[in-house]
């Protein structure tokens, strides 16, 4: 299946050197470029792409809002956030507003390619100086946060599948660990993000964390 991608960045000479890199990879699909929020917006509106690489400062509307804009909508694509700029606040406030995964402009060309396989597979997909400080992050909280009473509606089973989407395991590894199918694992998967209200993985993992369900270093 072709995986169809916009591309939203101010400068023209980065949307040119991604459509390049992308254009000739098999199985990617470059469906149009916007130079702003509310350019990506319409874009996502006309094309209806299933991944959008979204920079974070732009003029007008930024990449932020305009994830949050695009995540609020109905089917929304998934959101990569990609930027030079590698600052606590824009990890969290991506995560927030929705975004699937956030990476670095320097990450490279084939660690992109797959961050984009990956997100609109509906895994998440961070650098990992960016998971590492995610991991700080909660560890460093000096109280636990409630949980969220959604937390309740979740099985057994599904808490454990939580714990290790949490590890950012994969669907393989999360069967292998459990012994029970991929096919199984998927449709507890689905469930658990269903009944959290959560987008996709990536904010699976914050929840986790968040709600006190898994403790940083807790295998």
């Amino acid at each position: 299946m072709t995986i169809r991608v916009l591309l939203v960045d101010d400068e023209r000479l980065l949307r040119t050197g991604f459509s390049m890199i992308l254009r000739s990879e098999p199985g990617l699909e470059v469906v149009g470029e916007a130079a702003d929020g509310e350019e990506a917006i319409s874009a996502v509106a006309r094309l209806n792409p299933d991944v959008v690489l979204m920079d974070i400062r732009m003029p007008g509307l930024d990449g932020l809002e305009a994830t949050r804009r695009i995540v609020a909508g109905t089917d929304p694509p998934r959101i990569l956030v990609l930027t030079t700029f590698d600052l606590d606040a824009y990890v969290y406030t991506a995560l927030a507003a929705g975004a699937s995964g956030f990476l670095l402009k320097d990450t490279p060309e084939d660690q992109l390619i797959g961050a984009i396989r990956a997100v609109a597979a509906g895994n998440g997909l961070f650098a990992p100086s960016v998971t590492s400080r995610l991991v700080k992050h909660f560890a460093a909280q000096t109280r636990r946060l409630e949980p969220a009473p959604a937390l309740a509606t979740l099985t057994e089973r599904e808490r454990e599948i939580l714990k290790l989407l949490a590890r950012a395991l994969s669907n393989a590894d999360i069967a292998a660990t459990l012994h029970i199918s991929e096919h199984t694992v998927r449709t507890h998967v689905t469930r658990v993000l269903s009944k959290l209200h959560l987008h996709d993985r990536a904010q699976a993992i914050v929840a986790a964390y968040e709600s006190g369900i898994i403790q940083p270093g807790q295998n």
